[in-house]
């Protein structure tokens, strides 16, 4: 594990394999970086791949309080480790975190981005998993996200997992950064982005979500669309590497 210092000086862990042109992966909900451990192995023999826990998850510190600009900053902290720029590749939340990077002039060469959560939801979401926080139900708050977004019955059994449950207050974080458009596409804001973007869905998400991937992709100047065989808000890892592999090469 290494360790770069955030612009207000939050330190955040970051894991780096490989060697060749730099990818940060940022991960979604409810993850740390443990989770892009696959990801990783499939493309860490053609890229230098650094991917990092983002504030108040895993071996990252966290400074309250929270605003989106600061995760920014600390993207920021881990491409400038990376080497200066870098690819950027971002699944669900973290693909709206690299979007708003990407908009805030961050030197990244080209996004990957998978299932952008723009669709709506509970617009009383924070206040309600605020609630669960506040009476120390971290089971609830993790139960109730999942349900919200439309996580699959017995997908939500890994609300029990305690490792899960650890990350509950980054929930808001999360929420924060995907609905500062009621959680709808925000159509203003990726017309300023130029950065060359794939946007990535899988056929056996709900159809909000591929619906929400296909309008990212036809919204910014430079977006593809690209949709891959899988399961709700997934797909192979091998799959998407090799997607990842043709976009950042071309």
């Amino acid at each position: 594990m290494e360790q770069v210092t955030s612009a207000d000086g939050t330190v955040i862990a970051v894991d780096h394999a490989g060697s060749g042109p730099p990818v940060v992966v940022v991960g979604g909900a409810l993850s740390t970086r443990a989770a892009a451990v696959p990801l990783t192995e499939e493309i860490e023999s053609e890229y230098s791949v650094h991917r990092y826990d983002r504030r108040g998850r895993g071996d990252s510190g966290d400074t309250p309080p929270y605003r989106v600009e600061r995760e920014i900053e600390d993207l920021a902290a881990v491409i400038d480790a990376a080497g200066g720029s870098a690819f950027v590749y971002g699944n669900s939340s973290g693909a709206v975190l690299a979007l708003r990077a990407a908009e805030a002039g961050l030197p990244i060469t080209r996004l990957g981005l998978f299932e952008p959560p723009f669709v709506g939801g509970d617009p009383d979401a924070i206040p309600k998993i605020s609630r669960f926080l506040d009476e120390g139900n971290r089971f609830g708050a993790v139960r109730f996200f999942l349900t919200s977004i439309g996580v699959p019955a017995d997908m939500i059994e890994a609300s029990r997992d305690q490792a899960m449950q650890a990350l509950a207050h980054t929930i808001i974080y999360d929420l924060t950064i995907t609905g500062d458009n009621d959680g709808l596409v925000p159509a203003d804001r990726l017309a300023r982005i130029d950065t060359p973007t794939m946007v990535i869905s899988s056929t056996g998400s709900a159809e909000q979500l591929r619906e929400a991937a296909q309008a990212t992709a036809d919204l910014l100047p430079n977006g593809v669309y690209r949709s891959l065989a899988g399961g709700w808000h997934g797909v192979p890892d091998a799959d998407l590497a090799d997607l990842i592999r043709q976009f950042f090469v071309s």
